[in-house]
This record gives C-alpha cells, structure tokens and sequence, in this order.
C-alpha cells in the first residue's frame, strides 16, 4: 500500500487488483524457492493487529515451502490448484479457507491451466520464515501424498 492506511476504500480496478494498491513481488529473488507470485497488501492499520494481503500465483507456479510460528488464514478467491499444510495436502479450489497452523510446512501450488488466487490474513508483526532442510524435506518425503506433493511429474 503507498497511501493512508486509515484510507476506508479501495475500488476493485478489473480482475484481482485495487486502486492505489502496489503489485509487488512475492519475495526477493533468491530469498527462498517459489515461482510466478505476487502479493498486494489491502489491509493494515496501526490500531489493529492484522494485515490482510492477496497473493496471485501464476499458472505453474508455486509460493515458498516454508514454516513459521504464526497463524495464516487463507480464503482462494480464484483458481484452483492444491496447498501443503503439515502432513497433509489439500485441493484446493475457489471459496476454500485454509489454516495453517503454527510451524506447520505449508507451500500453494496453482494448477497449470489458471493462476490461484487468494486473501491471506496473518499478524502485522511476524516471526521471519524458516525454509527446510535436508533432513526436513526427507521427513515431510515419509508421507506419501507429501512426496507426490514436494516431487511433481
């Protein structure tokens, strides 16, 4: 957001994107693994705790394999594709809220054919996210529909 964050409106501008609301990367590159995602921030004030932010993942692509100690709340607004939380994975589709718990490996995946969408809502201050390991990604590879998940064909 590059305006007032006490601002009470901020119009739709066609198809998944606001007026006065910056398109930015996802990430830095080389920060951590992902591929073909944006983020906007719609929401954060100083006099409330949470920010609210819409990530677009482009067909193919994927956000970050990562943990940390808060809590996310995602609604997909558009799309399909499927998310990893913990153990287990999800298809996911319009109108699915997911949570992912705390230190929970969790990573969104849009399927190939249309970009996957969705509002995310989590603590304006957080904890930095922690990317697995080797031994991580060999313990999360013990539950088979995780290994499908991680080692796509």
């Amino acid at each position: 957001m590059n305006d007032d964050p006490l601002r009470a409106f901020a119009a739709v501008n066609g198809g998944f994107r606001w007026d006065r609301v910056d398109v930015l990367r996802y990430k830095d590159e080389g920060s951590a693994p992902f591929r073909d995602v944006t983020r906007q921030t719609l929401f954060r004030r100083p006099d409330m705790r949470g920010e609210l932010r819409y990530f677009e993942v482009a067909p193919g692509g994927y956000s970050t394999l990562e943990r940390h100690e808060h809590v996310h709340a995602v609604m997909i607004l558009r799309g399909g594709g499927e998310a990893l939380v913990g153990e287990q994975v999800f298809a996911v589709e319009a109108y699915d809220l997911v949570t992912v718990p705390p230190l929970a490996w969790h990573q969104f995946r849009a399927a190939r054919t249309a970009p996957l969408g969705f509002l995310c809502m989590v603590d304006a201050e957080r904890d930095k996210s922690q990317l697995p390991d080797a031994r991580d990604l060999e313990q999360l590879r013990t539950h088979p529909p995780v290994a499908r998940f991680l080692d796509p064909r």
